[in-house]
This record gives C-alpha cells, structure tokens and sequence, in this order.
C-alpha cells in the first residue's frame, strides 16, 4: 500500500507537468510568448490576434471533439472513474489533450480538468494490478485525480482536501493519510519541472472592521452569484450541440467570446486574468476615483460568467473551478468597491480575495478546499481568514438552503 500511494503520488506530478509543457508549448507556438513565463493569452497585446486564436480554438476544438465523440468511446469522468469505470486510455489522453489546447488558444474554460483526468488515469494503471481492495482503488484513484490538480497548480493542501471532501467525501483517516501523501509528492515532483510560483500575486490583505461587516452582509449575495453560476452551466451544459452541430455551434460560440476579448482580454484562458484584474484593482479613495474602477469589476464578472457559460453551452469540455475564482473575485470587487462609498478603510485586494473564496465554496459546495485553495493561490496568510470565514458561511448557507428548498419542490 505504501509503494503504490507514492507511485500514485508520482502519477499526479507526472499529469501536472505534462498539462504544463504541453499548455507552455501551445502558447508559445500561438503567441510567440517565452517558454518559461507567466504570459498567456490574455496579455497577448494585438486584439485582432487575440480574436483570431480564440476563433482557432474553436474550430480545431470543435473538430477534434466531433472526431472524439464520433468515432472514440465514451469520457469516463473522474468521479465515474472513482466509482470504478475503467478510463479508456487513447479517450482519456485525446479529451485531455483538446482540453489543453482550447485554454492555450485562449478559450473561457478551466485547464484543471485535464490534469486530474490524466492522475485518475495513471493511477488506474498503477493500482490495477497492486491487489487492493475495491475500496483501496477508489482511495487512490480519487487521490491520484487530487494529485494532478496539486501538481500543476502547487497546491499540495488544497489537492489533499479536494480528494477527501469532494472526490471522496469522506474526511478519515483512511482517506486524508494517502491523500495528503499523494498531493505533496505530486507536487514535489512537480516542481522538478513546474515554477514554484504564486498563481495570483496580489497585494498583502488585512482585516478591518468595515470589511468583517461586508463580509456577514455580502455571502449570502455572493452565495446567490454562485449558485446561478452553477444552475446556467448545468441547464447550458444539458443543451450542448450533439453529433454533426459542434461543428457550426463551437466555431460560432467562440467566435463571439474572440469578440468580446477584443474589449476584455481578461475573458480568455482560465480565469487567472481576471481573478489579477480584481484582486490588483486599485480603489482605496473612491470619492477621487470614482465609479469607473468598480463598474469595470461588474463587467468583468459578467463578462467571464457570460463567456464560460457560452464555452461550455458549446461543446465544451473543462473546469469551472478556475473560473469560479474570477467571477467570484471580480464580484467581490465590485461588491466591495461599492461599499467603500459607504464605509472607506480597505483595499480592492480584500474583497476579491473573500468573494473568490464564497463563491468558489458555493460553486464546488466545498467551503474547506475553496478557501485552502484560494489562500494556497495567493499566498495571503491568516490576517483575511476570519471575514473569509464568514463570507464562506453566508454563501454556503445559501447554497444548502436553495438546494433542499429545490429538492423539496421535486418531491
């Protein structure tokens, strides 16, 4: 069991690094960028060009998905694979791939899909023949699908978490020893090849009384975002255009996404533009600077929930978590902008760091790995925790309120 927890765990890092060499290597061949940089392609300067690769993306996405889902077997997704479904390797390996490639042209879509499917399928090969248990296998994989994700993003605690609350939901000992085992080593072996480096550099965030009271005042509102962030996708991704259709349905899609990163280039890729337009906005004098900076925080939440939802009604195929962090960071901004006309005293960076974490929470309906994950992201310390806490818990309230007012209504 130890032998193949590690190998497990060297499965993770070995997703990672192939999510990012292979993410590096198409930015570099689309926009020209260094191999080894933070560049992507939100700061691709020329708006024609930014256009033009997302237009790319959909048609060699589109194509390529058709082709998949035509003629390969079925995805098995990483929950599937969990509960046991066996991952087809070519499948796996392709969907993946077109994955990769739709976020490195510049598509409103997560890339942290790939890597976990690659770990949840790497992890099946390696415990196959080890002889566990059937529910040893599901621990594992389940961890070696969290482990991908710890790698490529260098978030051993939140990975660890991500196994055991939402893979798993399960938190034991049984689960938490080889998940916080198969994380770290996934994202030690990670960085043999992957920068260590803070996914969002923001400012350092304190605590004041005006944004503890947002906080308990905000939640619930940031908890309402998520949850329509949520429902638009699922009922979106219910109507994605079958057979013959992606092919008409992807290229127009993203096409209208290329268009309106002509005007808001933060729109395209994972969300890591947007979350470092909110989270470095600066308004701590809003009776000198006005509404523009808050009102543009409005257009940005709007505009990637607008463009991920669209991605993903298209065809699509990809995470949302990424995502969730921008709308969620571009609304707390505004939220907060907005209350600095009320009560003046902290910075921008504050309520996009707590609206990130609620939304984030609310969106995976995992408040422990959303705000592990998010504090993991920025690097912020314990000064933010106590207003984060309360935000998470106004917005998750929400959540778990309208998800059994919801089931109560089917029954």
């Amino acid at each position: 069991m130890v032998v193949v927890t590690a190998l497990v765990g060297v499965a993770g890092g070995v997703a990672g690094i192939a999510v990012f060499l292979a993410l590096h290597l198409i930015q570099v061949v689309a926009f020209g960028f260094p191999f080894h940089t933070t560049l992507e392609a939100a700061d691709e300067p020329a708006a024609l060009r930014r256009f033009l690769t997302v237009l790319a993306a959909g048609v060699l996405a589109g194509v390529a998905w058709w082709a998949l889902r035509r003629w390969g077997r079925p995805v098995v997704s990483v929950p599937a694979a969990v509960g046991g479904a066996r991952m087809p390797a070519l499948v796996t390996l392709a969907n993946a791939g077109i994955q990769i490639l739709a976020v490195g042209l510049g598509a409103s879509i997560g890339k942290e899909v790939a890597p976990r499917e690659l770990g949840a399928w790497l992890s099946q090969l390696v415990t196959v023949r080890a002889g566990l248990t059937k529910r040893e296998t599901k621990i594992l994989v389940a961890c070696g699908a969290a482990a991908g994700l710890a790698a490529v993003y260098d978030v051993p605690l939140g990975g660890a978490l991500f196994a055991v609350e939402v893979l798993l939901g399960e938190i034991s000992f049984a689960t938490a020893l080889p998940a916080f085992a198969t994380s770290a080593i996934a994202a030690f072996v990670a960085r043999l090849v992957v920068p260590v480096e803070t996914l969002y550099d923001v400012p350092h965030v304190t605590m004041s009384p005006s944004l503890v009271v947002w906080s308990v005042l905000a939640g619930p509102v940031l908890g309402f975002a998520g949850i329509g962030f949520v429902r638009l996708t699922t009922v979106l991704q219910r109507h994605q255009p079958r057979g013959w259709r992606i092919l008409l349905v992807m290229p127009f899609v993203f096409a209208l996404v290329g268009l309106v990163a002509v005007f808001v280039p933060q729109v395209m890729g994972n969300g890591r533009a947007t979350g470092l337009a909110a989270m470095n906005a600066q308004l701590t004098d809003p009776a000198v600077l006005g509404l523009a900076p808050v009102l543009f925080m409005l257009v940005l939440a709007v505009a990637k929930t607008a463009t991920t939802a669209g991605t993903i009604g298209a065809g699509a195929a990809g995470g949302t978590l990424t995502p969730s962090i921008a709308i969620g960071a571009a609304a707390g901004a505004f939220l907060g902008g907005a209350w600095l006309f009320v009560w003046p005293g902290s910075g921008l960076a504050a309520f996009a760091f707590i609206g990130a974490a609620a939304v984030l929470a609310t969106t995976m309906r995992a408040p422990f790995t959303a705000l592990v994950l998010v504090v993991e992201f920025t690097g912020q310390g314990p000064t933010i925790l106590i207003p984060a806490l309360l935000a998470v818990s106004g917005a998750v309230a929400v959540g778990y309120v309208l998800g059994r007012r919801r089931l109560a209504g089917v029954a």
